[in-house]
């Protein structure tokens, strides 16, 4: 008799614990612990807890010791929706540099842009990806379900394409023609859907400047209503994240009543539609991530339909890896997507 998907869950948790567990630096045992604790163990977060740790950077005018400085900009007052940019000093560029415009994980409910990872992780990627990035402050769920981050990151785009970046903003010449999207997580889902939606724009109203010419899909967060093997075996791997958490999320983001096998959770399978424009991306695999059986599934459901993707994979990588600098793997990737853009940035601006 063969066992049930269930029972084979079992197994594989059993034999993957007693096999591999992450091994971490303290400090992010410590970061991880205290994210873990701001969830209660149905997923649901303490939000007065939550609020306590995530503190805030504010922009900074002036160049820190590496030369980035940073400034807030107004996207849409009337849904409260702004961008923080950061860009080198004037100095540090002889060419007109790429843009990377960034979505913040947290399951769509939770950081900021201003959130201190994300303002590290961003001032880290403009230094050494040598590109001016846009870190977009979307609205969070429950408040604002789907589309409304969707909505938020094609109206960052539109932005750009009608305003440019102004000198106030970046502080070095930008070319919009080499424009990359980037996110993890949630933001690695919005992603996909942001780049999409850009890649269907009607023929009546083409952009002007902004050209998609990558997506950089940190551990995205995708999912569907069957628990696939890494969900069970890896699930309170770490004590931020598990499927009781998962869920929480996709309850707060999706239409009420909808199951994780909407079109905004489940983006693999045949049933999925790409345009014809989808750009090249490249999709970021951590070994210790309960969402890696779902990545992998787009990065195959991306072959299949003829789209040129990379899967970039970490074996002893856990889920947000990528904010922690003392992370030997956090320094792989930011090479892996300077090469990238390197790759895909239009040529006439090289």
């Amino acid at each position: 008799m063969l066992p049930s998907p269930k029972q084979e869950g079992k197994k594989m948790a059993g034999s993957d614990s007693a096999r591999r567990t992450p091994s971490l630096p303290w400090t992010v045992r410590v970061q991880l612990a205290a994210l873990g604790a701001a969830h209660r163990r149905d997923g649901s977060v303490r939000r007065l807890l939550f609020s306590l740790g995530d503190l805030h950077a504010a922009a900074r005018p002036r160049p820190d010791a590496s030369g980035v400085r940073s400034a807030d900009v107004t996207i849409d007052a009337s849904r409260g929706l702004w961008a923080r940019v950061f860009s080198p000093s004037s100095a540090a560029a002889d060419a007109p540099l790429p843009v990377v415009v960034y979505f913040h994980g947290g399951g769509f409910v939770l950081f900021s842009a201003a959130s201190r990872p994300y303002d590290a992780l961003c001032r880290r990627l403009c230094r050494e990806l040598g590109a001016v990035v846009v870190s977009v402050n979307y609205r969070l769920a429950p408040q604002h379900r789907f589309p409304a981050a969707y909505d938020d990151g094609v109206a960052t785009l539109r932005y750009l394409d009608v305003n440019a970046l102004p000198a106030d903003l970046a502080a070095v010449p930008v070319d919009l023609s080499s424009c990359f999207l980037a996110g993890d997580s949630a933001g690695g889902n919005i992603v996909h859907h942001v780049a999409q939606r850009w890649a269907s724009m009607p023929a009546t109203s083409p952009p002007v400047s902004v050209r998609v010419a990558g997506a950089v899909l940190i551990q995205p967060f995708f999912g569907g209503e069957e628990r696939t093997g890494a969900e069970v075996a890896l699930d309170r791997a770490i004590p931020s994240l598990s499927m009781a958490v998962t869920d929480h999320f996709w309850r707060e983001f999706l239409p009420e009543g909808a199951t994780r096998d909407h079109e905004a959770a489940r983006v693999c399978d045949e049933g999925v539609e790409l345009a014809e424009a989808f750009p090249p991306a490249m999709v970021v695999v951590g070994g210790f991530d309960l969402l890696k059986d779902w990545q992998t599934r787009y990065v195959e459901t991306l072959r299949g339909k003829g789209k040129a993707v990379r899967m970039v994979d970490y074996p002893d990588a856990i889920h947000g890896f990528h904010a922690f600098p003392e992370l030997a793997d956090s320094g792989k990737l930011m090479e892996e997507m300077k090469l990238f853009v390197q790759e895909h940035r239009s040529k006439r601006a090289v």
